[in-house]
């Protein structure tokens, strides 16, 4: 059986990350739950130069099987305990959604939807991007700690020897889906890279 991930994009920047891994996890076949908020929408048009919300191009394939679910449907099935899945992503999460859900703030569905994976126990992960951080937002990141969420910065690793941004992206995206128990290809291990340096040594 296939793997149900719901993902929330919110407005921080970093688009691409969201991007990614909507398509990491439908090449993982993953059934992926989307849902985007108003500045996530706008994000999208920004740094991908989306029209609304186009799965199509987010997933990277026609049969995606992608569902998005509307910013404002607080009665969808995500956000509702008694809907099982494996696990939910906020990529990119930005200042506003982490205060949201550090206290329970449910105004919305991705709110909605994050509160609840923490009241059910289920993984939540944070891919908060913004900085410098304020004690607000460190405060508001050991609420959502202490309530069982992981609050997992954009900060890619650079001993793989990045070439590109792409890699940059792939080795953010990779330790996520890794929270998220999620199988990919991508080459992010520890071991890997350095049996390489010492081959080039």
């Amino acid at each position: 059986m296939s793997k149900q991930i719901v993902v929330g994009i919110s407005g921080a920047s970093g688009a691409v990350y969201a991007q990614r891994t909507v398509q990491l996890l439908v090449e993982a076949g993953c059934a992926v739950h989307l849902v985007v908020s108003p500045l996530g929408q706008r994000l999208l048009h920004d740094e991908l130069g989306m029209e609304g919300v186009d799965l199509a191009r987010l997933a990277g394939r026609a049969d995606h099987g992608v569902t998005l679910h509307h910013y404002r449907d607080v009665g969808a099935p995500i956000a509702s305990g008694s809907f099982t899945h494996d696990g939910m992503i906020v990529v990119p999460c930005s200042n506003n959604s982490l205060a949201a859900i550090a206290t329970g703030n449910s105004n919305n569905l991705l709110h909605r939807a994050a509160n609840v994976a923490l009241k059910e126990r289920r993984k939540l992960v944070l891919v908060h991007r913004e900085m410098p951080l304020s004690l607000i937002e460190i405060r508001n990141m050991q609420q959502v700690t202490e309530a069982g969420g992981i609050v997992c910065p954009a900060n890619p690793g650079f001993y793989m020897l990045p070439r590109s941004i792409a890699e940059l992206v792939d080795f953010v995206v990779a330790r996520t889906l890794d929270l998220l128990g999620v199988e990919h290809a991508l080459n992010v291990r520890w071991e890997t890279s350095e049996a390489n340096y010492r081959k080039s040594d």
